[in-house]
């Protein structure tokens, strides 16, 4: 049995997974609408209709109105107290060298992504990405919330009426251009596309030292499900910007293809990327790949299937996950992984 898992159909599982996604399909865009002083863009955009969003304020330039998933929100002056809704907005305002006052903490995790947790000391929390504490919110007086359509739609009014809220319209696959997004709210447009143009730059060296061309798998198991990772993905998106292949049944425009126990042979590839969304005892994982089936796929048997950090390769969200996770490619994928 295989299921495609369309985006749309998710998201009800995304808002507690983190795992993103959308209701459009992909469209590798190229250089960005956008042109900056670092002279152009490297690096691709995943969606269209995501990297439509932004502002065309002149870089720091402030007062500014950026169009968000929900329409223009105006900003007198550049922001100094910002609070995140999620592990991607976490990443993003870390990754551009500001520390939030206020933050969501994440659900399946301690807070925050393991990889975070040093930057993120003292960050008040506010509740979690599916449960915000609006009090807390307000008691922090920020001047900026960033979050998404997808996670708190449905709170916008009530948070648009403590600060100016920015919203992404789904997170997941569009890391790049939601990272654009919070850097137009900050006035931070410069730095955000040196940090992507250097992202690229090292997923093109990580692809250098890359033995072959190694079709690569995605396997996370979750409560009652596994999945099957494919494009619509943030770690969809970082392998097609190293430029590695994937199966044929992940190399879809969707989030993931779901597959029962008795089809786990439909993730066999040259090398198999694996993990647990949580706590492993509380998903197949173990009876998975201590079976039969697991253990007759070439690449298990070749030494090829390795286990992965969920918080990184699933949940980063963000530019400082996704550079740990080309860190993670070039150990395993590399001369001497």
């Amino acid at each position: 049995m295989k299921k495609l898992i369309g985006i749309v159909a998710a998201s009800a599982v995304l808002a507690l997974a983190g795992c993103g996604g959308g209701d459009t399909k992909s469209a590798d865009t190229g250089v960005g609408d956008k042109e900056v002083a670092t002279g152009g863009r490297l690096f691709k955009t995943a969606d269209a209709e995501t990297a439509k969003l932004g502002s065309d304020a002149a870089p720091g330039v402030f007062p500014r109105t950026v169009k968000d998933a929900l329409g223009p929100v105006q900003l007198a002056k550049k922001p100094e107290r910002i609070v995140v809704l999620d592990s991607g907005e976490l990443d993003d305002v870390l990754a551009l060298g500001i520390t939030p006052v206020g933050m969501a903490t994440t659900a399946g995790q301690n807070g925050v992504p393991s990889y975070l947790a040093d930057k993120a000391q003292g960050i008040k929390t506010v509740g979690g990405i599916s449960e915000l504490n609006l009090e807390a919110i307000a008691a922090l007086k920020p001047d900026l919330i960033l979050g998404s359509k997808l996670r708190a739609k449905d709170l916008y009014d009530k948070l648009s009426a403590i600060a100016p809220t920015v919203f992404s319209i789904r997170p997941g696959f569009p890391w790049k251009e939601n990272f654009l997004l919070v850097a137009d709210a900050v006035g931070e447009e410069t730095k955000a596309t040196s940090i992507l143009n250097g992202y690229q730059a090292r997923a093109n060296d990580v692809k250098k030292k890359v033995e072959g061309t190694p079709t690569i798998s995605l396997v996370r198991f979750r409560p009652g499900e596994i999945r099957l990772y494919g494009n619509l993905s943030f770690i969809g998106v970082i392998l097609k910007d190293v430029g590695l292949p994937r199966p044929k049944l992940q190399d879809v425009q969707d989030l993931a293809v779901e597959v029962s126990q008795e089809n786990i042979g439909k993730a066999d590839g040259d090398r198999i990327f694996y993990s647990s969304y949580g706590k492993p005892d509380t998903t197949d994982e173990s009876k998975v790949v201590n079976g039969n089936l697991w253990k007759s796929l070439p690449a298990v048997k070749a030494g090829k299937a390795q286990r992965v950090d969920d918080e990184v390769w699933f949940l980063g969200l963000g530019p400082i996950g996704a550079m740990n996770v080309l860190s993670d490619l070039e150990k395993l994928l590399g001369p001497k992984g």
